[in-house]
């Protein structure tokens, strides 16, 4: 997915809340800032994707700060939410549907995870998670049946809080294929890394994680490991989580192998999906 015109207050927000978040001292943040803002002002065009000027921010606000985790709190306390939250939701889910809808339950639970956003306050956020989730676009039958078709699935994850919400969904998966869980290398915005994985304490759990190789928003492919590209070609389906990932993957043809489950939280994706703002979406493309 490509830039839209909006996609540039997004961006520029981006990069004073990274240089705020990364250090007190106002002339390394007003460097910072200073730096960032030209990365985006050179580089945005309809020809580019948000991820790679997002990693491109990051990447400068971590070099001139010296601060290579600069979200390091946000994540800690948005994780700390969501396991206090997960056991009230699963809960939820579980009486909210039959035992044959056991998928859609473990679906809706992974996509109200999704509410996690770092441009929101944590008593919206809050709200937010606990908001019951009805997909726009529901493909969760569809899905089943790939599933059953597959060997080998991708799990792309996106906000570091969410892994508990993933966690039942990923075990279901597991009945019919070998799941590999993918994280970031290391701290990108709050997003989920290898570190934060192991410090959950449910690494064993997952089962196999590997990265990305990139520490970018979604995943920037130019600049992925080669592992990683291999992982993504010989996977027999791509099942990814968040609006990062819709926007990388939307970039390949649509042929069958990717399933979206995101909530769409900003104008350009819901644009793009052709479904309202805030919408919750489970699509297999």
């Amino acid at each position: 997915m490509k830039l839209a015109p909006g996609c540039y207050k997004c961006l520029r927000r981006l990069v004073r809340q990274a240089a705020e978040l990364a250090t007190d001292d106002v002339s390394l943040k007003q460097r910072a800032i200073r730096e960032a803002m030209k990365i985006l002002d050179d580089e945005f065009s309809s020809s580019q994707t948000s991820l790679g000027i997002a990693a491109k921010i990051h990447k400068i606000v971590r070099e001139v700060t010296q601060n290579h985790d600069p979200y390091r709190t946000m994540k800690e306390r948005e994780m700390t939410l969501a396991r206090e939250l997960y056991p009230e939701l699963s809960l939820r889910a579980k009486r909210s549907n039959l035992p044959e809808d056991e998928l859609r339950g473990h679906l809706q639970l992974a996509a109200a995870a999704n509410a996690l956003d770092f441009f929101k306050d944590p008593g919206s956020i809050r709200d937010d998670i606990k908001e019951p989730v009805s997909f726009v676009i529901d493909d969760s039958e569809r899905l089943e049946a790939k599933l059953r078709d597959a060997s080998r699935v991708l799990y792309l994850a996106d906000n570091a809080g969410e892994l508990y919400f993933d966690l039942p969904l990923v075990k279901w998966m597991r009945r019919f294929a070998q799941v590999i869980y993918v994280v970031k290398p290391s701290p990108v915005q709050n997003d989920l890394a290898l570190e934060d994985v192991k410090r959950s304490g449910l690494e064993a759990e997952l089962g196999e994680v590997i990265s990305t190789g990139v520490a970018s928003p979604g995943i920037v492919f130019p600049l992925a490991s080669a592992k990683f590209k291999r992982e993504f070609e010989s996977a027999d389906f791509v099942f990814a989580k968040g609006m990062g990932h819709y926007e990388a993957l939307s970039e390949f043809p649509p042929e069958g192998r990717f399933f979206y489950c995101l909530k769409a939280k900003c104008r350009p994706v819901a644009d793009s999906l052709a479904v309202p703002i805030d919408s919750y979406v489970a699509m297999l493309q």
